[in-house]
C-alpha cells in the first residue's frame, strides 16, 4: 500500500487540529455571547418599556399616542441590540451599519411619502395639536379624531364617516381644535324690525339668557346691536357655555328665541321687492 504524502503547510496536524479547536472554541465563545446579549437586551428594554408605559399613563397620555411612542422607543432599541449581538459574532458592524444605511437611503427615496407622514405623526405625538376624542378641523375635514396612527389620522365626521387622513396634509394645514379648551362662545345674530322697541328686544333676550342653565355666568353674555341692516336690526347674543353644551344652547336659544318673540309681538323681517308692471299697450 502506497503512503500518501500530504504537503508541508507549515504546521503539523496536532497543531492545525489545536487551531480548529480553539477557533472552534471562540466562535462557539462569540456566539453564545451574541445569544446572552441578545436575550438580556430584550429582558432590559421589557424593563424599560413597562417604565416608559407607567411614565406615560402618569402623564394621563392619551392611549393610542403612548402606544404609539412606546413601539417607536421600542424598535429603536431592539436595532441598538441587534447591532451589539453581530458585533459580539465579531463582525464589523462598521460595514453593516453603512449597509444599512444605504439601503435605508433607497428605501427613504422610495417612501418620500410614507416617511413624511411619519415624521409628521411623531411631530404629532410630540406637540400633540389634539388627541383622541377631539372634534377637529384639519387638511378640510371636521370631524372627531378615533385614531392617532403611524402616518395617518383617523377621523369620524358629523354623519359618521370614517375619513382617513395622512399626517403630513394635516400638518401641513391650518388645524382647528374645537375640544381645546374648556369653554366656548355661542355667536348668534338676531335680526329685529326697524319698527321693534329695541330695549323691549333687549330686555327679552336677556330672560331668554338668563332661562337658559347651560349658559355661564362668566365670562357674561354679550347682548348688543351690532348693525343696521338693510331691512332688520341686527342683535348679537354671544354667550358663553362649555364645549360639550356648544350645540345643544345653539339649537335651543335659536327656537326658543322664535316661540319667544312670537309671544312678545316681535317681528323677524325678511327681505322684501317691489315689482311694478307696466301694461305696454295700454301706455301706447
Amino acid at each position: 500500500m502506497n503512503e500518501v504524502t500530504l504537503p508541508d503547510l507549515g504546521f503539523t496536524w496536532n497543531e492545525a487540529i489545536d487551531m480548529l479547536k480553539s477557533t472552534g472554541v471562540d466562535l462557539g465563545l462569540n456566539v453564545l455571547t451574541a445569544i446572552v446579549i441578545f436575550y438580556a437586551g430584550r429582558w432590559v428594554i421589557n424593563i424599560v418599556m413597562r417604565g416608559l408605559r407607567t411614565v406615560l399613563q402618569k402623564q394621563q397620555i392619551d392611549k393610542t399616542l403612548e402606544t404609539f411612542v412606546c413601539n417607536l422607543v421600542r424598535i429603536v432599541l431592539l436595532v441598538f441590540v441587534i447591532v451589539a449581538a453581530i458585533s459580539a459574532l465579531g463582525i464589523q458592524t462598521t460595514s453593516f451599519i453603512a449597509v444599512l444605511g444605504a439601503a435605508g437611503l433607497a428605501v427613504g427615496l422610495a417612501l418620500q411619502g410614507s416617511l413624511s407622514n411619519f415624521a409628521s405623526g411623531v411631530l404629532i405625538v410630540l406637540f400633540r395639536p389634539y388627541k383622541v376624542g377631539d372634534f377637529v378641523e384639519a387638511a378640510g375635514i371636521s370631524g372627531s379624531v378615533e385614531e392617532v396612527q403611524i402616518l395617518t389620522t383617523v377621523l369620524k365626521t358629523g354623519d359618521n364617516k370614517r375619513v382617513i387622513v395622512p399626517n403630513s396634509q394635516i400638518m401641513d394645514s391650518i388645524i382647528t381644535n374645537y375640544s381645546a379648551n374648556d369653554t366656548r362662545r355661542v355667536d348668534m345674530v338676531i335680526g329685529v324690525s326697524y319698527s321693534d322697541d329695541l330695549d323691549k328686544v333687549r330686555q327679552t333676550l336677556k330672560e331668554l339668557v338668563a332661562a337658559e342653565d347651560r349658559i355661564l355666568d362668566e365670562p357674561a353674555c354679550t347682548i348688543a346691536v351690532s348693525e343696521l341692516g338693510d331691512s332688520s336690526v341686527n342683535f348679537v347674543v354671544r354667550p358663553w357655555v362649555a364645549t360639550a353644551d356648544y350645540w345643544g344652547v345653539m339649537f335651543d336659544m335659536t327656537e326658543a328665541v322664535k316661540k319667544r318673540f312670537d309671544e312678545e309681538g316681535i317681528s323677524f323681517p325678511f327681505p322684501q321687492r317691489d315689482v311694478h308692471v307696466y301694461n305696454a299697450s295700454a301706455e301706447a
